[in-house]
């Protein structure tokens, strides 16, 4: 069993900058991906980033691209957030995987709990 523990969400100002964290504790595990979703309240789960663990290629929503990014390895993994905006709020979940597909939620098999972002106009 794999755990995975998101921390650093919070409340910022559109334009500001968070950084979450993630942490796996457990068996040994080598997933081929570790990647970031977010849920909004009434909205469907959504990409966000991910990467690859034996290459370190990082790969974005376009959402995510040029403001976000995704750094670590599989026991710790960031995502650095800047200029965020209200449409950023929302539920940020950690997630590995060991499929070589990554943009999907079905792609991954570890979840953690999640933290919530809100970012205020």
């Amino acid at each position: 069993q794999v755990y995975l523990v998101e921390s650093g969400g919070g409340s910022v100002q559109a334009g500001g900058s968070l950084r979450l964290s993630c942490t796996a504790s457990g068996r040994t595990f080598n997933p081929y991906f570790m990647g970031w979703f977010r849920q909004a309240p009434g909205k469907e789960r959504q990409f966000v980033a991910a990467l690859k663990i034996n290459d370190g290629n990082a790969y974005y929503a376009d959402s995510a691209t040029g403001r976000f990014t995704i750094s670590g390895d599989k026991y710790t993994l960031y995502l650095q957030m800047d200029s965020l905006k209200p449409q950023d709020t929302a539920v940020y979940y950690c997630a590995a995987g060991y499929r070589s597909t990554y943009a999907r939620g079905d792609d991954y098999d570890s979840w953690g709990q999640g933290t919530q972002v809100t970012v205020s106009s």
